[in-house]
């Protein structure tokens, strides 16, 4: 499709956007129409990646079924309607266009999968065509989108659930209670890290036309009209600013989450970021490969690094959170958690100030325990028992944005809580969302 401006909504209202908040209110929902025993339709907005993968995970339960896809690119539906096909015995309807889809009155629920740029007009869409929503992260690529997707999902009475799903980590649950119990004394400092061994360079390739049954125009949607570059496409679309965050926001989002849930944190005070492309400074990614972003609490402070190229991360490991107190540090990530305590000499002899905990691995799949939660949660008609609702989303995904406006500004900005805006200009200016070619940010 090319340049068609997106469908008008239902609600006109205006975004007021002066009042960008890290919070929201919770609706109340009306009586649930889906009980344990009755079948929820799924479909599947951008068939790809994490897309499929979530699909995947909810297709595991009983009653769900997925009966449609839409992709802009005619090779991943067919491949997926292919392997669906095998999957289930039924074929899926297909869609180019994903709002064709939504029209369709069977479904129930839809996933989406795009790349960032696109997650606030699919999930806006989907709210307003009636749908349950689970959206990848981050939730948005803007402060901005942020706020308008936190205030769609606040105005309807479906459930949407945010892909960070960590948050339904066995591990991550364990340490967040041990974070709060208090046995670390004063926590300091909490380190949240991506060092990404496999990520290789981006080699520089030249623009092509886009591949047969690829509609450009569509996956371009609102961001900025370019020529068709493969590092662009799919995958590697992580590492360009017009349509996501780099790994700040890919990963970031995942450890910050866990972070700034274990110590209540509201918004930061304030935000610095340094790095850039110094691993590998002739690829073709815009996003930093390296950066170090410190955001200050009342008490602590909280620091975001990543890496790409490299394996080497703190504490040994290649990605986790860790929580620095006076009496021990929590360290938790994908294969679990342990405490390392820190110690004290008393009456001539050294002790430790708390009880050493040995490495404890997580059970079962944290990503198929989201899809569970999410599925549970519809039939319960339950916005709180959700593990990661929009809200939850919105707190992170703003709180990577800020890192990286620290990082583009080049400067230590402040965050004012009451007017929800920047105190610098320049900053300020970068919370907003910019779209091209005919699409309009949704008004809700």
């Amino acid at each position: 499709m090319s340049k068609l401006p997106r469908r008008k909504f239902l609600q006109q209202t205006t975004l007021a956007t002066a009042g960008l908040s890290l919070s929201g209110s919770l609706l109340a929902n009306p009586v649930s129409i889906f009980g344990a025993n009755d079948r929820l339709n799924f479909g599947l907005i951008g068939c790809n990646g994490m897309g499929w993968s979530n699909m995947q995970a909810h297709l595991k339960l009983p009653n769900v079924t997925c009966i449609a896809l839409a992709d802009v690119d005619q090779r991943v539906l067919d491949r997926r309607a292919g392997e669906l096909k095998k999957m289930t015995g039924k074929a899926p309807k297909l869609y180019t266009d994903y709002r064709k889809m939504l029209e369709n009155k069977d479904i129930d629920v839809v996933i989406i999968g795009t790349p960032d740029h696109w997650h606030c007009l699919n999930m806006v869409d989907a709210l307003q065509a009636g749908k349950h929503v689970y959206v990848e992260k981050p939730l948005a690529n803007s402060i901005e989108e942020c706020n308008v997707m936190l205030k769609a999902a606040n105005a309807s009475d479906k459930l949407v659930q945010v892909g960070q799903w960590q948050r339904s980590g066995q591990q991550y649950d364990e340490a967040i209670k041990y974070v709060q119990s208090g046995k670390l004394g004063q926590i300091r400092l909490v380190k949240c890290w991506a060092y990404q061994g496999w990520m290789n360079p981006v080699p520089e390739k030249p623009n092509t036309t886009p591949p047969p049954g690829v509609d450009y125009a569509m996956w371009l949607g609102p961001a900025p009209e370019r020529p068709f570059n493969e590092n662009r496409f799919h995958f590697n679309f992580r590492w360009f600013w017009d349509y996501a965050g780099g790994l700040m926001t890919d990963w970031g989002v995942h450890e910050l989450d866990i972070a700034l849930f274990a110590m209540g944190a509201k918004a930061p005070k304030s935000i610095l970021a340094s790095g850039g492309k110094l691993a590998y400074p002739d690829d073709a990614s815009e996003t930093p490969d390296t950066l170090q972003t410190v955001y200050e609490f009342d008490n602590y402070n909280l620091l975001w690094e990543h890496a790409t190229g490299i394996d080497g991360g703190p504490y040994g490991r290649t990605e986790g959170i860790a929580f620095i107190g006076n009496n021990g540090t929590l360290i938790v990530n994908r294969g679990g958690w342990e405490v390392i305590p820190e110690g004290e000499r008393v009456e001539g002899e050294w002790k430790n100030k708390i009880d050493r905990v040995e490495l404890t691995k997580p059970e079962g799949n944290a990503l198929d325990k989201h899809a569970k939660n999410f599925v549970t949660a519809i039939r319960n008609n339950d916005k709180s028992a959700l593990a990661c609702g929009v809200e939850t989303g919105s707190v992170a995904a703003i709180t990577a944005h800020m890192g990286n406006i620290a990082y583009k500004t080049g400067k230590k900005i402040y965050w004012d809580t009451t007017s929800g805006s920047f105190k610098d200009s320049e900053a300020d200016a970068l919370v907003s969302a910019r779209y091209h070619n005919g699409w309009e940010l949704p008004k809700v």
